[in-house]
């Protein structure tokens, strides 16, 4: 039987964390990803669970493969498991986010204008930019792992583009990854970010439009959106369906 376009995206972030991590740990239910040179970066440490183990299994395997880092981080992809398990991951002090996935119907017609792909160079000032804006309190080697840990996604799929629109002074004020994979016939639009002092003026729209100019001939596009924020009524205007969602839980300091 065909996989479902759900399992196909969760077999791709799967395998997209596996290729971009510089350590995997089979784990029961899924597998620990690790990464010493981003160790402040969650994405880049944390469990994923495709499978359904029980909380309290969960709570060991946390423990037991996370237990250098400060943090915690779990995500889980099986909704059904997700939400068994947030009772007693909350009550042991994580924090619990809903992602929508979202998959992309409709025409793709190609943009007014194109976004450009553009290196981690010449990205660098408006991302260390925006992470301080965002966490201004947040120390110099925090900022310099979250803005270089992208070196890391470039392992992650075939192709890995970074797009970017620049304003009329040439500064980056809009960006977003697109993750391309041929073989599994899929493409992901990643971390859709506008620049404070840059919304309202469209260039996320050229960035969306770009990416899925790009993607167009693959048979599934797909992104994640926070389901508690506005962005998920965004990418809907702009023929996003959700068509499922995952879980993801955090623990920001570890509970003596």
């Amino acid at each position: 039987m065909p996989a479902t376009d759900l399992q196909r995206t969760t077999d791709f972030r799967m395998t997209f964390a596996r290729r971009q991590a510089a350590i995997v740990r089979e784990v029961p239910g899924g597998i620990a990803v690790l990464d010493p040179e981003y160790v402040t970066s969650h994405e880049h440490n944390q469990l994923l669970i495709d499978g359904a183990p029980t909380p309290a299994e969960l709570l060991a395997l946390a423990d037991e493969t996370l237990g250098h880092l400060t943090y915690r981080r779990i995500t889980i992809f099986n909704d059904a498991t997700g939400a068994a398990c947030a009772p007693a991951l909350t009550a042991a002090g994580y924090d619990h986010d809903t992602e929508l996935v979202m998959t992309h119907s409709g025409e793709t017609p190609a943009p007014g204008s194109l976004a450009d792909s553009v290196t981690l160079a010449e990205m660098r000032p408006a991302l260390t930019r925006q992470l301080c804006a965002w966490m201004p309190q947040a120390a110099d080697h925090v900022i310099y792992q979250l803005t270089e840990r992208r070196t890391a996604r470039l392992r992650g799929a075939d192709q890995v583009r970074f797009l970017a629109v620049r304003d009329d002074h040439g500064t980056v004020a809009s960006w977003a990854d697109l993750y391309l994979d041929p073989a599994q016939d899929i493409a992901q639009i990643e971390d859709v970010m506008t620049a404070d002092g840059h919304t309202r003026r469209g260039y996320a729209d050229t960035v969306i439009a770009t990416a899925l100019h790009l993607a167009a001939g693959y048979s599934l596009v797909f992104l994640l959106a926070d389901a508690g924020d506005w962005p998920r009524t965004w990418y809907a205007r702009r023929g996003f369906t959700t068509i499922g969602r995952s879980h993801a839980f955090t623990r920001p300091e570890t509970v003596a």
